[in-house]
């Protein structure tokens, strides 16, 4: 968890990984190891070479920047097996252009069923949501979704977006989406409600707002 390994050390990680040609479960907890964008890059690039893979869980609060969202989601988009993601990025310096990289990755993870993303204290911003919910959209075989991205400032404009996306998750049965303290007034919750609605089998959601 904390123990310093920085880019060098995600180096050497990343090249263990790869090696394990027929991996289908990886739980990497590098919380708080100054990898940055290089060390990003590395994981990425380890992950991509697991052509097995159905489940990973990654968390990561390391300030990789948009340039390590970006390696991370160019590693995510070789995963065509991958079924479980669960992304813990909170605190990463991330911006809209971040998001957009990892909306692109996600996307092609086409046969996702759970989806836990966590992008709390970045700054994505509307657009970034706007990416997101683009990505998130054509995972079309996703039941689970959880989307944390307190404190980003994706306005209420954000919210539409991302409702927008979810919306078109028809084989959605639970989301929990955690929208705290991004500047959404009552209308624009009114808006992703209807909207995430029409995922037509969603059996139970909790938005939170505030």
């Amino acid at each position: 968890m904390r123990n310093s390994i920085g880019e060098n050390g995600a180096k050497y990680l990343a090249e263990g990984i790869s090696k394990r040609v027929t991996l289908t479960s990886l739980d990497l907890n590098l919380k708080k190891n100054s990898i940055g964008e290089n060390g990003a890059k590395y994981l990425g690039e380890g992950i991509s070479k697991c052509a097995t893979l159905t489940s990973l869980i990654l968390n990561l609060i390391s300030s990789i920047g948009d340039n390590g969202a970006k390696y991370l989601g160019e590693g995510l988009s070789k995963c065509f097996t991958l079924t479980s993601l669960d992304l813990n990025l909170m605190s990463n310096r991330i911006s809209e252009n971040g998001a957009k990289y990892l909306g692109e990755g996600i996307s092609k993870c086409v046969t996702l069923t759970s989806l836990n993303l966590d992008l709390a204290n970045n700054s994505i911003s509307e657009n970034g949501a706007k990416y997101l919910g683009e990505g998130i959209s054509k995972c079309l075989t996703l039941t689970s979704l959880n989307l944390n991205l307190n404190y980003n400032n994706i306005g209420n404009n954000g919210a539409k977006y991302l409702g927008k996306g979810i919306s078109k998750c028809v084989t959605l049965t639970s989301l929990n989406l955690d929208l705290g303290s991004n500047s959404i007034g009552q209308n624009g919750i009114r808006i992703i409600k209807k909207l995430v609605i029409k995922a037509k089998r969603l059996m139970q959601y909790y938005i939170q707002s505030n």
